[in-house]
């Protein structure tokens, strides 16, 4: 079991480095007037979100269910767990989003400036404050 938290973890920090610096790449790529910018930014941000962070994502959850697995009547009636696996399930849908804006940059098709992917910039920080906090405090809800 406590493999699969050590593995669970290093993914985990793994994922939320990518959420962490995919958006301020999107900050700097925005703000890109050059052809040669340009195009470093996206060779920058596949390789971030195709390479690190949706590894990790996946590893991450995957071990996470590795977690569960071994007791899964007792942890699924924990509700600061079930909380998690929705500020989780939010985390995947973030995650799949920037994975569209990506998409965007890669067609030249950015509708966003620099200001926005400044506030997108800041939203995995909420959620990794929330999801540590639930997991290392366990609260009874």
């Amino acid at each position: 079991m406590l493999w699969l938290k050590a593995f669970h973890l290093i993914f985990m920090v793994t994922w939320f480095g990518g959420l962490f610096y995919l958006p301020r790449l999107y900050v700097y790529h925005a703000s890109a007037d050059d052809r040669i910018s340009q195009d470093r930014f996206k060779i920058m941000e596949k390789k971030l979100f195709y390479a690190i962070m949706t590894p990790g994502a996946l590893l991450t959850i995957f071990f996470g269910l590795g977690m569960i697995w071994n007791h899964p009547a007792a942890y699924l009636q924990m509700t600061w767990l079930q909380i998690k696996l929705a500020l989780v399930l939010l985390l995947v849908f973030y995650h799949i989003y920037l994975g569209k804006l990506l998409h965007d940059f890669l067609r030249d098709k950015n509708r966003h400036g620099p200001v926005f992917y400044r506030w997108l910039n800041e939203m995995p920080t909420v959620f990794l404050i929330a999801i540590v906090i639930l997991a290392v405090i366990k609260p009874a809800l």
